[in-house]
């Protein structure tokens, strides 16, 4: 209650402040001299997508500070008051931003549109393969626990009706679906379409020049897939070892495979006998290099570095910006360049 009081504080005096600068600055206004959209975003290819779409007709800030996680991401009071006073934010709309769900709530009262880049673009299911033993693992274990109890008629039908539960814990688990959409510049097209028809109905004066800008960007990301397709098809074998499962979308369009130490989230840790399955694996395809995220190295990755004898290589799953990428003007498309020639030298 006192966050949201902050809040309605600070938005109302930066109202005032609006209010009292209105009669100002209504020359300049009028004029049409600064007439771009204002538009908020979270991760970095929404950003990108944006400003190559909007041009010069648009203003595009992420509220995401460099190398942020945006799955846990909280933005302060500041930045939902520029939020609102913008006239949109874009997010991806399928889970990944932590707040996105109370930044609807708390925007719902304001003139800014809240869009969902993502709407309408089908998730893939996690291909992270350590889960799903780690899964069976638990299930077997559960079992095993229960086995004793079923002497006891009482017992069992409990043990039954946890076994249930267990199950469908981990039913849950098994469809968790892949938010990095961004990855697979098919995808992408749908992403970007769906900003440009939002920048659209906001300034529809300057249709014509989103239409361009969106078929500029469309061309280059089929470009890119062609890229993908020619560096994972040419490549001597197919596996990668990767330090977390950013790349399911990558296996299901080109034939990728990625064995990844944790989950879909960096966060999500193997246990000792799954990191022994992982080096195994690796060691049966021969993997000379391992690959880091770009803004991380976990200690349980380097650890695998060091037992499978890997060469470290970098590759960016563009959540989110660095500094350095900042500071050199790298947009979507540098990124990935770069990011194929990580594959060249790691699928040979």
């Amino acid at each position: 209650m006192k966050v949201k009081a902050t809040f309605m504080a600070l938005a109302l005096g930066t109202a005032t402040f609006l209010a009292g600068c209105g009669a100002d600055n209504s020359n300049e206004q009028t004029s049409g001299k600064d007439d771009k959209l204002t538009v908020y975003t979270t991760i970095f290819p929404l950003q990108d997508f944006t400003k190559k779409i909007g041009g010069e007709e648009v203003n595009v800030e992420s509220v995401l500070p460099p190398g942020v996680d945006a799955h846990s991401y909280e933005p302060t009071t500041k930045d939902m008051v520029e939020i609102a006073k913008g006239d949109a934010f874009i997010y991806s709309g399928i889970g990944l931003e932590g707040f996105a769900d109370k930044a609807q709530d708390t925007l719902k009262n304001e003139d800014v549109t809240m869009v969902e880049a993502a709407k309408g673009i089908e998730l893939a299911e996690s291909t992270h393969a350590h889960e799903d033993e780690h899964a069976h693992e638990d299930e077997h274990a559960h079992e095993d626990e229960h086995a004793h109890e079923d002497e006891h008629a009482h017992e069992d039908e409990h043990a039954h009706e946890d076994e249930h539960a267990h199950e469908d814990e981990h039913a849950h688990d098994h469809g968790d679906t892949d938010p990095h959409i961004w990855l697979d510049p098919v995808l992408s097209i749908q992403l970007a379409e769906n900003i440009k028809n939002e920048l659209v109905e906001l300034k529809p004066d300057s249709k014509e020049e989103f239409e361009k800008n969106y078929e500029d960007l469309k061309a280059q990301l089929e470009e890119l897939d062609q890229k993908l397709e020619t560096t994972i098809s040419e490549g001597k074998h197919k596996e990668i070892l990767v330090s977390h499962a950013a790349y399911g979308y990558w296996e299901k369009r080109y034939g990728l495979t990625q064995i990844s130490v944790a989950g879909l989230s960096p966060t999500n840790e193997p246990s000792q006998k799954q990191l022994q399955s992982i080096i195994k694996e690796a060691n049966e395809h021969n993997i000379k290099y391992f690959i880091f995220d770009q803004n991380l190295e976990p200690k349980v990755s380097k650890l695998v570095q060091k037992e499978v004898g890997a060469e470290a290589l970098t590759l960016h799953n563009l959540e989110s910006a660095t500094k350095d990428d900042i500071a050199n003007k790298e947009d979507y498309f540098s990124i990935m360049d770069k990011n194929i020639e990580t594959l060249k030298k790691a699928l040979n």
